[in-house]
């Protein structure tokens, strides 16, 4: 069964940038909208943006402005780009991909640590 790999994670500066990315291991067909969560330690899982295969972006309040998705369709590949790290952005993040039968993959987790 094919699975997500999310390299691109590390340690960063408050202020800096870092850019995750994200492929399937194997073939996966049909796939609608790409995105990007994060979970914190001791809370919920949340959504950071999506794009959907037309690529139309929606991203939580709290990266507006700062983070950039995209996705490169052909390769299924979904990119997300951090500028102006804060260090409430520290989490890990996990890439989501959704086929248009609603079936989901994900990808491992992957941390991103901002530092002062």
């Amino acid at each position: 069964q094919a699975q997500l790999v999310e390299p691109g994670g590390g340690l960063v500066q408050a202020g800096g940038s870092l850019r995750l990315s994200c492929a399937p291991s194997g073939r996966i067909s049909g796939i609608n909208v790409m995105g990007w969560f994060r979970q914190a330690p001791g809370k919920q899982r949340d959504l950071v943006a999506k794009i959907s295969s037309g690529g139309t972006a929606t991203y939580a309040e709290s990266v507006k402005g700062r983070f950039t998705i995209s996705r490169d369709g052909s390769k299924n590949i979904v990119y997300l780009q951090m500028d102006s790290l804060k260090l409430e952005d520290t989490a890990v993040y996990y890439c989501n991909m959704e086929t248009i039968w609603s079936r989901s993959y994900w990808g491992q987790g992957t941390q991103v640590t901002v530092s002062s």
